[in-house]
């Protein structure tokens, strides 16, 4: 096995570090805002505000005036004419707030990331990879906006929500900026550190581990957007049992849709169950990984992680289950959501941990018909 090679390695320490923290408050600012949008979506708050501003929408409603004409615009909507009609001016404002804050964090998170972005490029030294993988960022996130705003238009005119379609792809591109960051942080951080918890570990065993870990964040990532359906359809108010749908294993009415595709979009039954599915086997994987990382021998920091990745995943299953059996609480969802955001954490964690082994002083050995790993 050849030594890695740290990432970015013409950046000097300090800027290293500087980028890195930057980035590590940048992404605990994302994950935030996937959890005001859960709130958002969980409140039935995101069409409240019925215009796209981005800069003179900063400033709320601030007279009786200005309430009662964003109020005006609200009762244009199908969702108020079907859903909310009769709602007080004062019962409008508590959903209004929810999305104003959403909106405007979406915006700080905006800054935070234009800002020093603008003043490393302008202090220079950071290489042209880095540069690269921080500008496809800015572009995501510009991009993630103007998404929040196709998603919001979906519910204007003829539904009384936004689209579930829209709504996935709005998580999915999150969670896509929010995984580049939390990689992209762990190179600049972790890569070429000391002990990634390798020792004594075969090489073979490392890299079956790194493909379970592979498996396990391509699992979170699809559980967490199935989500999104199943939050898109409040398919989560229904089905409120576990582990049986309905008396059943699989529930009645599964297959129901014509063609069969249309019901892992838009069958309720079939979002839920499926949904349930993914977050079960992501559990197993995790479990497995685990058992398999102990018997392969890994220590260190790369044990913790996997310590880590097994007790989310088991918390995350149980906040689940409760969110369901509870019929949907808000704050209960937000856990669960927030849950989701951080097993993906933890798994990009572990991953990377197990792709970057230390470069100082590592080194293989023949032993027999393995390659055991010595890290100093």
């Amino acid at each position: 096995m050849s030594a890695p090679a740290i990432p970015f390695p013409d950046l000097d320490p300090a800027r290293r570090r500087a980028v890195g923290r930057w980035l590590t408050v940048w992404a605990v600012m994302v994950l935030l805002t996937v959890v005001i949008g859960g709130v958002t979506r969980l409140t039935e708050s995101g069409l409240s505000i019925t215009e796209w501003a981005p800069v003179t929408g900063i400033v709320p409603p601030l007279s009786e005036a200005d309430w009662n004409e964003a109020f005006a615009r609200y009762q244009e909507i199908p969702e108020y004419e079907q859903l909310n009609r009769g709602m007080t001016l004062a019962e409008f404002k508590l959903i209004f707030v929810w999305e104003y804050v959403h909106r405007l964090w979406a915006r700080l998170v905006g800054l935070a990331l234009v800002l020093p972005l603008a003043v490393f490029l302008i202090r220079g030294g950071l290489g042209r990879p880095l540069v690269h993988r921080l500008l496809i960022l800015l572009v995501l996130t510009g991009a993630q906006g103007a998404l929040g705003w196709f998603m919001v238009q979906s519910g204007l005119s003829e539904r009384t929500d936004v689209s579930q379609y829209r709504l996935a792809a709005h998580l999915a591109l999150a969670l896509i900026i929010y995984v580049i960051t939390v990689w992209t942080t762990a190179d600049l951080l972790l890569a070429g550190r000391g002990d990634v918890g390798l020792r004594a570990a075969f090489e073979e065993d490392v890299r079956q581990l790194t493909r379970f870990a592979w498996i396990i964040v391509a699992l979170v990532f699809a559980t967490a957007v199935a989500g999104a359906f199943v939050a898109g359809l409040e398919a989560g108010k229904t089905f409120n049992t576990f582990p049986l749908m309905g008396g059943r294993i699989v529930p009645r009415g599964y297959l129901a849709f014509s063609p069969w595709w249309d019901n892992l979009f838009e069958n309720v039954a079939t979002v839920q169950f499926n949904h349930r599915l993914l977050g079960v086997l992501t559990l197993v994987a995790s479990g497995l990984m685990w058992w398999r990382g102990r018997w392969a021998r890994i220590v260190g920091q790369s044990r913790r992680l996997l310590d880590l990745l097994a007790t989310i995943a088991a918390l995350q299953v149980a906040l689940g289950v409760a969110t369901l059996l509870l019929v949907v609480p808000v704050w209960l969802a937000a856990l669960h959501q927030a849950g989701a955001v951080l097993l993906l954490t933890a798994a990009l964690l572990l991953l990377h941990a197990l792709r970057t082994p230390p470069v100082a002083g590592w080194e293989t050995v023949q032993s027999g018909s393995r390659q055991p790993l010595t890290v100093t």
